[in-house]
């Protein structure tokens, strides 16, 4: 092979971002399609659709090469984290927080294989599932990734799924058919960042910490698992796509791993010193596939200068590309055999998405994940009762699929159209109240012309992916359930709570005021089988397998101190032991003083806005190294774009003596070029890492309370030593709650 086609097998891009053309040209050794990513820029189109481009992309990257030189199928990744969800009839399974409370590998085992299945039906070879996470911090956005908290449950499911998806190695149909590469991630301690922020710092010993993160990988390994995803995260202030100690020495040597290591989206660019288009250090610490989804043609020609330079040593890109071939070879994409997408095995067969005998698997796995933490006796709904299922949402399978579901985030904007062959929560409810005799209304608001015998209340986080889903509390604020759950023990009607959501939150009110409250999770396509338990159809088995929090604050709960419920509680449908009346203090729920320094575009009276001493009217205009424009956050010129200069610095400052810790609602485009300081009072705060991990992640809060300011004063200032643009929409001071850690 020539030295260009080795680095393209090394390079991942994006459907969205380049053509079978460019893939005739390149032949990268795979690519992927985005959460947002879909055929011909259709993030909805039909199987076929998708079936269709992968033959395009395959026949570009067998075409024949001059000279004799090799040419090499490319492969296509997905992110199929719960069914092959990204496209429109597939069978939608819950999320593995679910699974993990149904303790049942086999189950897990069942779902890879179909979820292999409906993969292969669409001519996709490569998913980046199982997330193998220990998630510690529940406020971490990627909770429900984790199947649990303790590493040995997460291992054996892990590795279940892994078997499910490839098959089991030396047996027949190992990535045969039905079968599809697995992919263990995020290597390592993906749920272990401080604050539980999503791609942000793992601080401590390193043996302690391996003995929690590491556990999931030698079962994986041990599964077969073909490949493993280097993780955004740093440890000790290392980022995990280049750290070597960690990605060679640990991953290759102490565990003996000999498949492919892929990167994560543009997670390389994070390193120190790298970009997305040029970054040497993460091949030479162990990564072999670059994914960069976009600037995929200026890091191409960067890694083939590198090596021709000698950056890059040619034996570690041979090195490389060797287990990219060896992943293909395995999955018999190398031999004489090897066909098209569309003629292989289960290719076409569109009639498999969404199956019955799948769709069966994942209501089975519904049934089995839902855990009942309270029950006065209302549970199993009697037969012939009359029934009112209430909330918003009761009826949205978006709502109870959460992210990762046809589009990134998931999202209440996708009607149950999109979603052919799925049952509801309340279309589950409905057929089961019928079948036991009696009737089903469905009331978003719970209003009802007959009372009902049991009020059903279905109501949740709504649904978010990733960073998007990082809190600062467990506090969940949405009152919608609460107020139907009050006006229902009002009326003197039994109600149950079904609590969609992608981790335990502080429920304390909504449980006291139900009857019986069942965590549901995020269970997908198969809302019948939350009827299945709630008619005593099935027994419910389903047990926490994460700590359920007595206090609403967020701090990580890893065990009994601290919890309401423990690891592995749940109830029985006959257990209707009573539960004692919950406290209900929250300090985040009270209304704390607060006073308002900027907002919708105007400065509060007594405070001042400056750069570098000279004053910026309601932080508009330029001076002192800073540029300040109207920016349309919610409404007309609402926020303020700043941009700095080098050395610059922008200043808030107050009249008189005030009181409070600091919010400062901020939007940052792209990672800071240089060191960024926030000043509170006369503390300096270097804030340069925790910008890099907040940039191009939306709008984020930063809260600086005396846990990292012990003289909050009464000014603040931001200094950049590089050109740096921010865009600000609030600034306010507030007391939060005693201890209140400082988050950015």
């Amino acid at each position: 092979m020539s030295l260009e086609r080795k680095i393209a097998q090394l390079i991942q891009p994006q459907i969205n971002s380049f053509t079978a053309d460019d893939m005739r040209r390149y032949r990268f050794g795979s690519y992927l399609n985005g959460g947002n990513g879909g055929p011909y820029g259709d993030e909805f189109a039909p199987a076929s659709e998708w079936l269709k481009l992968a033959d395009e992309m395959w026949e570009a990257s067998t075409a024949p090469l001059p000279a004799g030189e090799p040419a090499i199928p490319t492969i296509w990744g997905t992110d199929a984290v719960h069914g092959h969800t990204n496209v429109k009839q597939a069978t939608i399974f819950p999320h593995n927080i679910a699974l993990g409370a149904t303790r049942d590998a086999d189950l897990v085992r069942r779902i890879g294989a179909a979820t292999a299945t409906e993969i292969e039906v669409t001519g996709i070879d490569w998913n980046f599932s199982p997330t193998v996470a220990i998630a510690r911090d529940d406020r971490w956005g990627r909770t429900y990734e984790s199947y649990s908290e303790q590493p040995k449950l997460v291992a054996e499911m892990g590795a279940a799924l892994v078997e499910g998806l490839q098959g089991t190695p030396g047996e027949d149909d190992y990535l045969g058919k039905g079968r599809v590469i697995a992919t263990a991630k995020h290597f390592f301690a993906d749920g272990g960042t401080d604050q539980g922020v999503d791609q942000g710092d793992v601080n401590g010993d390193i043996d302690a910490l391996k003995s929690i993160h590491v556990v999931p990988y030698p079962a994986a390994i041990s599964a077969g698992v073909e490949t493993i995803m280097a993780s955004f995260n740093s440890i000790n202030g290392i980022k995990m796509h280049g750290n070597k100690e960690l990605l060679t020495d640990v991953l290759r040597g102490d565990l003996g791993f000999e498949g492919l290591v892929v990167g994560d989206w543009n997670a390389h660019g994070q390193i120190e010193g790298c970009t997305v288009s040029d970054c040497a250090q993460a091949l030479l610490a162990g990564l072999d596939i670059y994914m960069v989804p976009d600037d995929w043609k200026a890091l191409h020609a960067n890694l083939v200068s590198q090596v021709q330079n000698g950056t890059i040593p040619m034996s570690r890109i041979d090195e490389a590309v060797t287990r990219v071939l060896r992943v293909k070879y395995h999955a018999g994409l190398l031999g004489p055999d090897a066909a098209k997408p569309s003629a292989r095995p289960n290719a076409g067969k569109y009639d498999m998405l969404g199956s019955a005998s799948h769709r069966a698997i994942a209501r089975e796995a519904v049934a089995k994940s839902q855990v009942i933490l309270k029950n006065n006796g209302v549970l199993p709904v009697k037969p012939g009762a009359s029934i009112l299922v209430a909330g918003a949402n009761a009826d949205s399978v978006a709502q109870s699929a959460g992210g990762w579901t046809l589009t990134w985030q998931g999202g209440l904007e996708l009607t149950n159209d999109y979603f052919p062959g799925a049952t509801s929560i309340w279309a589950g409810l409905e057929d089961a109240a019928k079948e036991a005799g009696g009737s089903a209304v469905l009331s978003e608001d719970g209003s009802y012309t007959a009372k009902p015998d049991v009020a059903i209340v279905v109501f949740g986080e709504e649904p978010y992916a990733e960073f998007v889903g990082d809190k600062k509390t467990l506090v969940f604020a949405d009152e919608e359930g609460l107020e139907l759950l009050k006006k229902f023990e009002a009326e003197g009607i039994p109600a149950v709570a079904i609590f969609l959501s992608g981790r335990p939150l502080w429920m304390n009110r909504e449980i006291n005021a139900a009857d019986a409250f069942v965590a549901s999770w995020l269970p997908g396509s198969e809302g019948a089988g939350i009827a299945d338990i709630l008619y005593g159809k099935r027994e419910a088995t389903g047990r926490l397998s994460f700590s359920w929090p007595a206090t609403c604050g967020g701090a990580p709960l890893n065990g009994s101190e601290g919890a309401l419920f423990t690891v592995g509680s749940g109830r029985s449908l006959g257990d209707t032991a009573p539960l004692a009346k919950l406290d209900e203090t929250c300090g985040y729920l009270t209304e704390a003083k607060s006073a308002v320094w900027y907002d919708l575009g105007r400065l509060s009276t007594g405070i001042a806005a400056s750069a570098n001493g000279i004053n910026l009217v309601n932080l508009r205009g330029e001076g002192g190294g800073i540029v300040a424009r109207g920016f349309d956050y919610q409404r007309q010129e609402d926020a303020r774009e700043v941009t700095f200069g080098p050395g610059a610095t922008l200043s808030f400052a107050q009249q008189g003596e005030g009181e409070g810790d600091y919010r400062i609602l901020y939007n940052l485009g792209a990672q800071p070029a240089g060191k960024v300081t926030l000043t509170v009072g006369n503390t300096p705060i270097d804030i340069t890492p925790q910008l890099r991990l907040s940039a191009g992640k939306g709008w984020r809060e930063m809260i600086v309370t005396e846990d990292c300011a012990p003289q909050l004063g009464n000014s603040i200032s931001i200094t950049s030593d590089a050109p740096m643009t921010i865009t600000i929409a609030r600034i306010a001071r507030q007391d939060m709650p005693e201890g209140a850690q400082c988050s950015f």
